[in-house]
C-alpha cells in the first residue's frame, strides 16, 4: 500500500501499471514540450537580437567622415575622423570629441514632418 503511495507520488499509474514509461514516454512527454519552448525563445527573443546586431555592425562598417550620428548617451555630432575603433564627433563649432565606435547607435537621418490631422 504504501509502495503503491510513492510510486504514484513519482508519477506511475496507480496499481503499479507502468503505462507510458522508457523512450516513448519521452517522444510523448516533456521532449516535445522542450523543442517548442525552444522554438519560441529562438524565433521571439534570439534571432531578432542577432538580426539586429547584423544590422547595427553593417551600419559602423559603413560610417563615414562627414556623417551625422546620434550615441548611446544621446549626444549627436558629425564625424571628423575614424580610426579604427575611435571616431571623432565634432558637436559644436570646434568642440569635438572621441567616441569609441561601438557606442555609436544610429545614424541621424531627416526628420520627417509631422503629419496634419485632418
Amino acid at each position: 500500500m504504501l509502495l503503491d503511495t510513492v510510486a504514484f507520488a513519482m508519477g506511475a499509474a496507480p496499481g503499479g501499471a507502468e503505462g507510458a514509461g522508457g523512450p516513448a514516454g519521452l517522444l510523448a512527454g516533456p521532449l516535445p514540450m522542450l523543442v517548442l519552448m525552444f522554438a519560441i525563445f529562438y524565433f521571439l527573443l534570439i534571432r531578432p537580437q542577432q538580426k539586429k546586431a547584423k544590422t547595427h555592425k553593417n551600419m559602423l562598417d559603413n560610417l563615414k567622415n562627414g556623417d551625422k550620428v546620434w550615441t548611446n548617451g544621446g549626444i549627436r555630432g558629425s564625424i571628423v575622423e575614424i580610426k579604427d575603433d575611435v571616431v571623432t564627433l565634432e558637436i559644436a563649432k570646434d568642440v569635438k570629441i572621441d567616441v569609441r565606435k561601438g557606442f555609436i547607435t544610429d545614424l541621424d537621418g531627416p526628420v520627417a514632418a509631422p503629419e496634419k490631422k485632418k
